[in-house]
């Protein structure tokens, strides 16, 4: 039997927002190891700064390191047919099986915890965490809170753990796939007729009367998890749904537009968190006396126009560290720091002095423009084009004058920039600040296949 037995240093920061910023793994054969791969790998978004103090990992230091794309078939290869092992494998496997998500791939192993193990095989120990674990069973560790340091102890841990479990029962007991639960047949029918598209769901009861609506990158797997799910709300849908009705979308985009849309016509009863706002602070701009573009969150306020919205503090405050990263912009300015005079990257060069007035506001103002340009469509004709639903065929999405009027879909053979063939196959749809949320927020993560800039006064 093979094991993949890794660790990995993430970002921190939002419930399955966070980046992976290292990951060592080992190839164990129940004897030794046969292979390794370690590296830092570029997350793409901001490290949180307790996790910066913790591990040591800045962004300077991944700058230039692999995106996790780039190294994502070594982590195929050397995992191939292994099981995972690791201290709090339900971490680690959720965060791999998250960044594969995003890649479209299905990264699905069996999973073993050394945490779980380690209380059934050694019991009593005062601590259970990898470096008080180690350090009172004689293990030497190095760089605690590095990648490679904490995966080479787990190793020296789990070769320990297989000699004390002279049956083998707890290890093969201790792997863990999915839960498997013994559905209904009814429940079992509508995962069989479900396709795996990319879409929006609707759960009826028997009346017909609308349950619940949600959307997914795959709605069978996405309906597998209500229906194997084991709490209350889950539990209360599978008894009273009736039947399914799924609408292909092809486009991620689309499909977030639509269920945001649909459940506040309907109002399903187990749709609660989307019937109120999605966003709760936005980014303001103003110029200061001195001349200066200066940026503010604030709490969302519909009477002030904002230049991107955000779902919470932590979000805005995120993003906007990643824009001032980007853009080479000063922090104090950003509203990031409260000081009076020099700000932080200033003392790192990563400031050009416009909170000492060192940097002319023109050459400053220009960059702040950039970023306004690029994630402000305020004031924008564009469209967004994404997947269509098949091969042939591309969905797109029609901002005019900053407003969103609706998706449609078009075949590659056509050529959709005039205005007027647009809105004859664009579906109308509400321009309200969800819907404006919901498009900054995915083109945030440039997940977009083009945009395109259009004339909206052009008849050609």
């Amino acid at each position: 039997m093979n094991y993949a037995i890794l660790d990995i240093e993430t970002t921190g920061g939002k419930y399955n927002e966070e980046g992976i910023t290292e990951i060592a793994i080992y190839r164990f054969d129940g004897e030794k190891i046969v292979d390794q791969f370690c590296s830092l790998v570029n997350p793409e978004r901001p490290i949180q700064p307790f996790v910066i103090n913790l591990t040591g990992i800045n962004s300077a230091m991944l700058r230039n390191a692999p995106k996790f794309y780039e190294v994502a078939k070594r982590i195929v290869e050397i995992t191939k047919d292994c099981i995972l092992v690791a201290h709090n494998a339900q971490f680690d496997n959720r965060i791999l099986t998250t960044e594969f998500d995003r890649l479209g791939f299905d990264f699905d192993l069996e999973t073993l915890c050394t945490v779980e193990l380690a209380k059934n095989l050694i019991p009593d120990m005062p601590s259970y965490s990898l470096g008080k674990l180690v350090k009172s069973l004689g293990i030497p560790i190095t760089d605690r809170h590095r990648a490679q340091g904490d995966a080479k102890a787990t190793v020296e841990l789990f070769k320990m753990l297989l000699v004390r479990d002279t049956n083998k029962e707890i290890v093969r007991a201790a792997i863990k796939k999915a839960p498997k639960l013994e559905l209904n047949t009814k429940l079992l029918d509508l995962i069989k007729e479900a396709s795996s598209d990319t879409g929006v769901y609707y759960m009826y009861d028997e009346k017909g009367t609308i349950l619940y609506i949600g959307k997914s990158k795959n709605i069978k797997k996405r309906l597998t998890q209500h229906f194997t799910n084991d709490n209350r709300k889950s539990k209360e849908i599978q008894l009273k749904v009736a039947s399914i009705s799924i609408e292909k979308t092809g486009s991620e985009l689309i499909a977030l537009l639509e269920e945001n849309d649909q459940i506040k016509r309907h109002r399903p009863k187990f749709n609660s968190a989307l019937k109120r706002t999605v966003f709760n602070y936005q980014l303001e701009s103003f110029v200061d006396e001195d001349g200066y573009i200066n940026l503010k969150i604030e709490k969302a306020d519909s009477r002030k126009k904002a230049i991107t919205t955000f779902s919470n503090l932590q979000s805005a405050k995120d993003n906007l560290a990643r824009y001032i990263e980007k853009f080479k912009l000063c922090q104090r300015l950003s509203g990031f720091e409260k000081t009076t005079g020099t700000c932080f990257n200033y003392s790192i060069k990563e400031c050009e002095g416009a909170c000492i007035q060192e940097e002319a506001p023109e050459e400053y103002n220009a960059r702040v423009q950039q970023f306004l340009d690029k994630y402000n469509y305020s004031s924008q004709d564009m469209l967004i084009i994404d997947k269509g639903r098949n091969t042939d065929e591309r969905s797109v999405i029609y901002i005019e004058k900053g407003i969103f009027k609706g998706y449609g879909y078009y075949n590659l053979n056509h050529q959709v920039n005039n205005p007027e063939i647009l809105k004859s196959i664009i579906k109308p749809m509400k321009n309200n600040r969800d819907a404006q949320y919901i498009i900054q927020s995915y083109l945030r993560k440039r997940k977009a296949l083009k945009i395109v800039e259009i004339d909206s006064n052009s008849e050609n």
